[in-house]
């Protein structure tokens, strides 16, 4: 087994440890160092990803939007056999995404009908979010959230008013699911999309437009535990690809450089490439997270069924992540039943 990653959490409590009593001598701490949350998310090593809404109906990995909700109706969704599932496979939690960028919300949210609320699946009274929540606490995981920011479906979006919306839905997802670990939040935002019907491009300035600080700060408010993931961070951030690996060094110091000199830093706006050793010196503590699927798409497709990575391939992502001292995020996406497909076990 490889040593780095124990090594690094024993780095961690230590620097942490050495900041609280630097603190009690009245000396100022070494900066950055880890917060609680921060080293009970290193501890976990590795979470699993769920990705599943109407993309799974549709055999898409981006939803334009003006997808209907009719189309999602999982023939034997089951979430104790999908959270077992992973937890019997060693994960020790489950983020779930219960938006993606088609504006579907697995949720029945008060923002919007565009949600498991108008679908045929348990005539409109089902809710997969709170279904997932309490398979994580039967089974012993913790539980995280990923809320797209970009909603294509949304006629608001692009306006102030959205971000009345999407703050409002993040309200729900903190308030009615019990404890989050982890808030998963990515820079794919604006572009073109249904939008209620215009069918147009929009473009937003992803520095400003969510006033993330505050948006973070109004979800902290609620979760005070959970980790916030981004391009940014601040509570971890993404390793800057999709293939299964961290860098080599990969510092948990790391100072977020934006594209545009003069602007702040905001998921989608930044040199994430960096985010894949980060910085020896940098400015904060935002260890890194290594986001990939066990399949070619986030989504769960047929014609996929055959090419699900092998034992040996999930065992070098293992190394090449949490033995680099990052987290393993890894995707497992069910299918339409509602379930873990028998190529993914």
């Amino acid at each position: 087994m490889n040593q780095l990653a124990p090594a690094l959490l024993g780095t961690c409590m230590l620097a942490a440890g050495l900041a609280e009593a630097e603190v009690k001598n009245g000396v100022p701490p070494l900066k950055p160092v880890p917060s609680p949350a921060q080293l009970a998310w290193h501890d976990m090593e590795m979470y699993a990803f769920i990705h599943f809404t109407i993309n799974t109906f549709t055999g898409k990995e981006w939803g334009y939007g003006d997808e209907k909700p009719e189309l999602f109706n999982p023939s034997d969704f089951n979430a104790d056999e999908i959270v077992k599932t992973l937890a019997d496979a060693g994960f020790k939690g489950v983020v779930l995404t219960c938006k993606h960028h088609d504006g579907f919300c697995l949720w029945p949210t008060k923002t919007t009908r565009h949600s498991v609320a108008a679908s045929p699946w348990k005539q409109g009274k089902g809710d997969v979010v709170k279904e997932i929540s309490r398979a994580c606490k039967k089974y012993g995981v913790r539980f995280g959230i990923y809320l797209s920011p970009w909603d294509r479906n949304a006629s608001s979006y692009g306006t102030p008013e959205y971000i009345k919306m999407y703050r409002q839905q993040l309200k729900e997802l903190a308030t009615g699911y019990g404890p989050v670990f982890l808030a998963w939040f990515d820079g794919a935002n604006g572009g073109d999309g249904y939008y209620g019907g215009t069918r147009e491009k929009r473009s937003i300035d992803r520095s400003t437009y969510y006033d993330w600080k505050k948006t973070w700060g109004e979800l902290k408010k609620r979760q005070p535990g959970a980790v916030i993931f981004s391009d940014v961070g601040p509570g971890a951030r993404w390793v800057g690809n999709e293939s299964g690996y961290a860098g080599y060094p990969c510092w948990a110091t790391y100072t977020p450089v934006p594209l545009q000199a003069g602007t702040e830093p905001a998921p989608g706006t930044v040199r994430y490439q960096l985010g894949t050793e980060g910085t020896v010196d940098g400015k904060y503590w935002i260890p890194a997270e290594v986001d990939v699927s066990i399949r070619p798409g986030w989504f769960w497709h047929e014609h996929e069924n055959s090419r699900v990575r092998t034992p040996e391939n999930l065992l070098k992502l293992y190394f090449d992540s949490v033995g680099r001292g990052a987290n393993l995020n890894l995707n497992v996406p069910p299918d339409r039943r509602g379930r873990i497909h028998e190529e993914d076990k």
